[in-house]
């Protein structure tokens, strides 16, 4: 049974004034993964914003998030997804009266169709644990389309140190192999510095616990409590937040 109530308590409110001021039934309609809209706050927190800029939203779900950076920062914003059709996000777009600055596609994340240097910032909320891991993506298909002195921001979810061979016992029962692309902050650190391309301003899990508690609130308010969240009681799961910028080439990071 949802319990909606839990998700607009004063400190929530207070923590995400941004998201507070949408409606709470249309993120819980929309979701996909997280609440996405409160991942998306705290990365914005920590990122660059100017009237204007070009962003690609990448792995957008339903768009919200789009939505949301069109709203918060007059930002223009491509809403690229390869499972949700471009017609849906669409109507969701046109309804919040966005059509002027979000524009939705759909896209894979290997063959994004857009010329090097477009962006001025690329974002991702519950997306890159798909696909950015493997060591050849970043560099030959991501970093390249954000312009020198850009930045990109991604919220995953992850651990808070790497697993020394399977992943702990109070996990096992729950743990599926697609969660072993969820990496640590210091993991993901190197994984950006690989490339040669960035330099990372920020790794984190979030401050004060945070990440670990966006994962248990959501779960609680929506489905009584995810019990892999509950029991590991934030021992190792949490959400990673990173912030890099692109150097000129030949620059080091």
């Amino acid at each position: 049974m949802m319990n909606l109530d839990m998700l607009c308590s004063p400190d929530l409110q207070a923590r995400y004034p941004r998201s507070t001021k949408y409606d709470i039934h249309w993120i819980v309609e929309n979701q996909i993964g997280s609440h996405c809209l409160w991942l998306m706050e705290s990365l914005c927190d920590v990122m660059e914003w100017n009237p204007g800029m070009r962003i690609l939203d990448l792995g957008c779900g339903k768009a919200i998030t789009s939505i949301f950076l069109a709203k918060e920062f007059d930002v223009q914003v491509w809403a690229a997804d390869l499972w949700i059709a471009p017609s849906e996000n669409w109507a969701r777009i046109r309804a919040a009266g966005l059509a002027h600055k979000v524009f939705p596609m759909r896209a894979e994340a290997r063959e994004l169709p857009f010329a090097e240097d477009f962006f001025d910032a690329v974002v991702g909320i519950n997306s890159l644990q798909f696909f950015g891991t493997d060591d050849y993506y970043l560099q030959n298909h991501l970093i390249k389309l954000v312009k020198p002195g850009g930045q990109i921001g991604m919220v995953v979810p992850g651990i808070l140190q790497e697993f020394d061979g399977l992943a702990p016992g109070h996990l096992q029962p729950y743990w599926k192999p697609d969660y072993y692309s969820w990496h640590s902050p210091d993991w993901w650190r190197l994984h950006w510095l690989h490339t040669g391309m960035v330099a990372v301003e920020l790794c984190d899990t979030f401050p004060d616990g945070e990440g670990y508690q966006i994962f248990r609130r959501f779960e609680e308010s929506l489905n009584d409590g995810d019990k892999m969240i509950s029991i590991d009681e934030g021992r190792s799961i949490t959400f990673i937040r990173s912030v890099v910028q692109k150097i000129n080439i030949g620059n080091e990071p």
